[in-house]
């Protein structure tokens, strides 16, 4: 399941790097004669840059030029916003967990408070402060995602500073920044990588919630979320299933991808689960 995972992500990975070839029509390009055309095959309907495979939407742009070009912001999202919560909750777990004390119960305090914040709420007050753009989405989704991580490293690094080999270290004289960097860290890169993996997950539905209610990457730059808000149309609904139905395959597909994709590496990684 792991490596169908993998093949759904190096698949919509690969469209989005490559649009410009494996797509015949500018995503952004308007053509009202072609209002909410259905899909049409190539050589069968007309020729290749007269077809439109996923049909066109209400301002006839064709839909999977628009999926593809979506593909490169919701997957951007994903990965900044999941890397940038990975690096605030690995350094304040690690100082947490490292130094204990006074240091651990103010770190802690704040993370549990922060944890206590509607979060989804939080995310669109500050997206409407800031302004709705692609910079803002990565910062404010990615600093709401850290106090899960912060805690699951503060709980790995109290474990591994006590292990024979960092006392070992710690008895040879070795420097808190030997131990940090050379003992302690490389041990909790795995449960990092883990978590980090399912975080682009929920970092891609948030951002796929945001655009479809319009405090998103705003139009006319596509996305998954922004593309399924002509769902909110009953009509649209019920008569053209080709304009909202695609965005929103994708946005399942990739989710289920990543989640594959994390079990997976917790797997390998894990070896208590490893069946001789």
């Amino acid at each position: 399941m792991a490596l169908i995972g993998l093949a759904i992500i190096v698949l919509f990975s690969s469209l989005a790097i490559l649009r410009p070839i494996v797509t015949w029509h500018h995503p952004n390009a308007v053509d009202l004669t072609k209002f909410k055309n259905a899909p049409s095959l190539p050589f069968i309907h007309g020729s290749l840059s007269e077809s439109h495979i996923m049909g066109t939407d209400e301002a006839g742009r064709d839909i999977y030029a628009r999926i593809v070009d979506a593909g490169r912001v919701s997957l951007t999202v994903g990965l900044l916003a999941s890397g940038l919560s990975a690096f605030i909750g690995t350094i304040i777990g690690m100082v947490s967990g490292y130094a204990g004390g006074r240091i651990d119960d103010l770190l802690m305090r704040f993370t549990e408070l922060v944890m206590t914040f509607p979060t989804f709420f939080m995310i669109i007050i500050l997206v409407s402060l800031l302004g709705p753009n692609l910079l803002n989405l990565i910062v404010v989704i990615g600093f709401f995602g850290w106090p899960g991580k912060a805690r699951l490293v503060r709980g790995q690094v109290l474990s591994l500073r006590e292990m024979d080999y960092v006392m070992a270290a710690r008895a040879l004289g070795a420097s808190d920044r030997r131990q940090i960097f050379i003992h302690i860290l490389p041990g909790i890169m795995g449960y990092v990588a883990v978590a980090s993996m399912l975080t682009i997950a929920g970092a891609i539905l948030t951002e796929a919630g945001l655009s479809f209610l319009g405090i998103g990457v705003q139009i006319p730059t596509p996305t998954w979320g922004n593309m399924m808000t002509s769902a909110q149309s009953m009509f649209i609904l019920e008569n053209n299933p080709w304009i909202w139905l695609p965005p929103g395959v994708a946005i399942s597909l990739t989710v289920i991808a990543v989640n594959f994709m994390g079990d997976g590496l917790r797997d390998a990684l894990d070896p208590r689960t490893r069946i001789e």
